[in-house]
């Protein structure tokens, strides 16, 4: 393996700019690297942009086998969190960090650079290894928009593996489904100071619907979370307004739908309760409440091929895999929606979404030689 190779190429993919939507230097940076130098039996680009507002699509890179084994694909993200625009890359020693005031981004372009030193080992030596596929997908960061709108019919592979988490040597075997949600009240401006019994305050209705909601870890399996909360205009004016963005996420889907529906329950609970003591209120508050399913849940059985794909070519690294159910949504969620058996593999980011965010070379090199274990063993 080219260490200095990868490092280069790695620092080379962060110092593009690529913030959600803003892919396409990226995307032609790959498409150039797959045609001409790693020898791609195709690329196709898929319409996606049109859904997801991005500069580009979807890429999906065929490469043919030398093995009669079942394809596999591997899948990374082609955008980062902001702060994102203007990377440049600290390294010291074999760690690499931001060198300013922005994220790294080897979430996810630490899989993606060992993707390509995959390929281009596996070209240069030779080597006999399975037919394979390699997804890069837009919009990740704000929503898997990219892997929700792909086309999968461009897709042969049935399994693969997502290269996009913290640790190293560790597959995610599952993952939690998510609703967000939104709840805007509707209250009625007063002026605070002169006639505060004629107003009804949409602030104060929230604040009664949160005292009654279930946040943070409401069990083994589930979570829940208000993110956001936006209202109001001035110190003056009784708030008519105020909107509350949070999200459910729970591995199983009954509690999915059971804790969803106390969240709707507590602001509604709290809008049919209101009173006007007064009598000088002309009118009454009310709720809208909305829920958008974000993502499925996703488990992987040890039965099943992809696990025992990965298991095997741990063994002939003599690496000991550790094998975890996380909290998180990634595109895997949406490929095993669509009846693709996926695995997310740790990659070894640490502090991801920061300005402190970290990979080492080390990290990158053992992920590669996992890959090219699961496409050779």
């Amino acid at each position: 393996m080219n260490r200095e190779r990868l490092a280069a190429t790695f620092i080379q993919l962060c110092e593009i700019d690529s913030p959600s939507k803003s892919e396409g230097r990226v995307a032609a940076f790959l498409k150039d690297l797959c045609a001409k130098e790693l020898g791609a039996e195709a690329i196709f680009e898929d319409d996606s942009a049109t859904k997801t507002g991005s500069e580009c699509g979807n890429l999906i890179v065929r490469f043919t086998g030398t093995l009669d084994k079942p394809p596999l694909f591997f899948n990374c993200h082609m955008d980062t969190v902001q702060p994102g625009v203007g990377v440049k890359v600290q390294r010291q020693g074999d760690t690499f960090t931001s060198a300013g005031a922005t994220i790294l981004g080897s979430d996810d372009k630490a899989g993606i650079a060992a993707l390509i030193e995959t390929v281009r080992l596996l070209k240069e030596n030779k080597t006999p290894h399975a037919p394979f596929e390699l997804l890069f997908t837009t919009c990740e960061e704000i929503g898997l928009l990219g892997a929700k709108h792909l086309d999968f019919s461009l897709v042969r592979a049935r399994m693969g593996y997502a290269l996009d988490s913290s640790g190293i040597d560790l597959a995610i075997i599952g993952a939690p489904a998510a609703n967000r949600f939104t709840a805007e009240i509707q209250g009625l401006a007063a002026h605070a100071g002169l006639h505060p019994e004629k107003g009804i305050s949409a602030i104060q209705l929230a604040a009664q619907a949160i005292t009654r909601l279930p946040l943070g870890r409401l069990d083994a399996e589930s979570t829940a979370n208000i993110g956001r909360i936006s209202g109001g205009t001035a110190t003056n004016i009784i708030p008519e307004r105020v909107r509350l963005d949070g999200e459910v996420r729970s591995h199983d889907p009954a509690k999915l739908a059971r804790y969803t529906a106390q969240m709707e329950e507590a602001f509604r609970t709290a809008v049919a309760n209101w009173h006007d003591p007064a009598g000088l209120a002309a009118g009454r508050p009310a709720v809208d409440f909305s829920v958008e399913a974000q993502y499925p849940s996703m488990r992987i059985t040890e039965g099943e091929a992809v696990w025992q794909r990965l298991a095997t070519a741990a063994k002939a690294l003599g690496r000991p895999m550790e094998y975890i159910v996380a909290g998180g949504g990634s595109d895997a969620n949406i490929f095993n929606a669509h009846n693709l058996a996926t695995i997310i593999l740790g990659i070894g980011m640490t502090d991801v979404h920061t300005t402190e965010e970290s990979v080492t070379l080390d990290a990158m090199m053992r992920t590669t030689e996992l890959v090219i274990a699961i496409l050779t063993t």
